[in-house]
């Protein structure tokens, strides 16, 4: 990676897949955040946007959670689309999204691993997170869902301290306009398909690249253990299910974390 060189919204556009769906890209030098600025805007939308910002001051994680980030190490944005699903109907959009990353970053090579619910892993650690806001359309007819996404291209030791858990970096030379170009072509791909289907087209893909796949893990809701069990995947709605003491049960995702029973490590 290029870190001296600011992204342009006309390259990324221009190394998109000529069948892509269109959305309109803004780049902006410095915002608090990229997901707040789109959930003020969407009501002016006609269509989709992708807001890439150089440098967040105020980004967020789930739960209000900080999303610790460096202009140079990261690239963080944010993607406002309309669906024609309801809030509710768009529980396993995060899961979905997750997909879509793993496989984009495939392609460049790098095998990247999925955390239930929201997180990309590389080499066990941290690469990739997820927010997704929602807001119901104004026509009734669907919700706006703002995708916000922060991906650490590079793990320096003082961005590794900020973060204060394991995480990691692509750590190779990688231009920047092509990956966001193949992250935006995967995404917008996935939200059709999402959009028309559901999570259901997605599970296997995410159960695929389940890193906890059959291994035993907690469940804990601020702070609180609320569920243990064996971790076996995801089922069609993406809720995780366990095999716990009592039985089978599925988790929806909600402001909870998992953990393997270890304890080591995944936040």
């Amino acid at each position: 990676m290029d870190g001296s060189t600011l992204l342009q919204a006309e390259r990324i556009a221009a190394l998109r897949c000529a069948d892509a769906r269109k959305t309109a890209i803004e780049i902006v030098a410095e915002t608090g955040s990229t997901n707040a600025d789109l959930l003020v805007r969407i009501g002016g939308l006609d269509g989709p946007l992708l807001l890439i910002a150089e440098r967040q001051t105020a980004g967020r994680g789930r739960a209000g959670r900080t999303w610790h980030a460096s202009p140079e190490a990261s690239l963080t944005f944010s993607l406002a689309w309309k669906f024609s699903r309801q809030t509710r109907d768009l529980a396993g959009l995060p899961l979905a999204v997750g997909v879509a990353l793993a496989e984009a970053l495939a392609a460049f090579g790098w095998d990247a691993a999925l955390k239930w619910p929201n997180d990309v892993l590389l080499d066990g650690r941290k690469l990739a997170g997820i927010l997704i806001e929602t807001a119901n359309r104004r026509d009734g007819e669907g919700a706006w869902a703002v995708i916000g996404i922060g991906i650490n291209l590079a793990m320096p030791e003082d961005l590794a301290a900020r973060i204060g858990i394991p995480a990691a970096g692509l750590d190779a030379p990688i231009d920047r306009h092509a990956l966001m170009a193949a992250l935006l072509d995967a995404l917008c791909e996935t939200f059709v398909l999402f959009d028309a289907e559901g999570f259901a087209p997605f599970a296997q893909k995410w159960n695929d690249r389940h890193v906890h796949e059959d291994l035993p893990v907690t469940i804990a809701d601020r702070g609180q253990v609320v569920h243990e069990g064996v971790a076996r995947g995801v089922d069609e709605s993406g809720r995780l299910l366990l095999d716990a003491a009592t039985g089978r049960i599925a988790v929806m995702a909600g402001d909870v974390s998992l953990r393997v029973q270890s304890n080591e490590a995944v936040s």
